[in-house]
């Protein structure tokens, strides 16, 4: 059992203009830190990263399909990387599309296999005084979730 079913949570409706806001935000998140080299994919990868260098981790993003509601393995993982997200302060969102996700950080890596785009992390870059709006305005989104009980928000990305 998950603690959202626990707590029995349902993801907010997407028409809310705040939800659409964060799904935006998170869209351009992705394309920056991608751009500047602060995007890990892959659970196993992720999971190794949080390992060694937790606090360099700055957002972390959880994905499925629909076929992938029933791997009882990557449901396990998740249990895992939400509990040591929140454990370090680590802000945590759910997306219901890998496509998209693919769409946006590319479906593979440089050898042309397929990334594993079930996990990702973004990290803090090297750059002192970096502050990337969108990880602000999720942070935000984050915390007034967690205000009403909701510990790990889908959110929608847009078309």
């Amino acid at each position: 059992m998950t603690l959202e079913e626990i707590h029995g949570q349902q993801p907010a409706p997407a028409g809310h203009d705040w939800m659409q806001g964060a799904g935006t935000a998170l869209h351009e998140l992705l394309v920056s830190a991608q751009r500047r080299g602060c995007l890990t994919a892959g659970v196993y990868e992720s999971a190794k990263l949080m390992n060694v260098d937790p606090d360099n981790v700055a957002f972390c993003v959880l994905a499925t399909d629909q076929e992938d509601e029933g791997d009882i393995a990557l449901q396990i993982h998740f249990t895992l990387i939400q509990a040591f997200c929140c454990e370090n302060d680590i802000d945590i969102v759910r997306v219901n599309d890998v496509a998209k996700l693919a769409a946006i950080v590319g479906p593979s890596d440089e050898s042309g296999e397929p990334r594993d785009l079930h996990c990702i992390l973004i990290t803090s870059p090297n750059e002192e005084g970096w502050k990337d709006p969108a990880l602000e305005k999720l942070n935000l989104f984050c915390e007034g979730r967690r205000n009403v009980n909701d510990w790990v928000p889908t959110i929608t990305l847009p078309e």
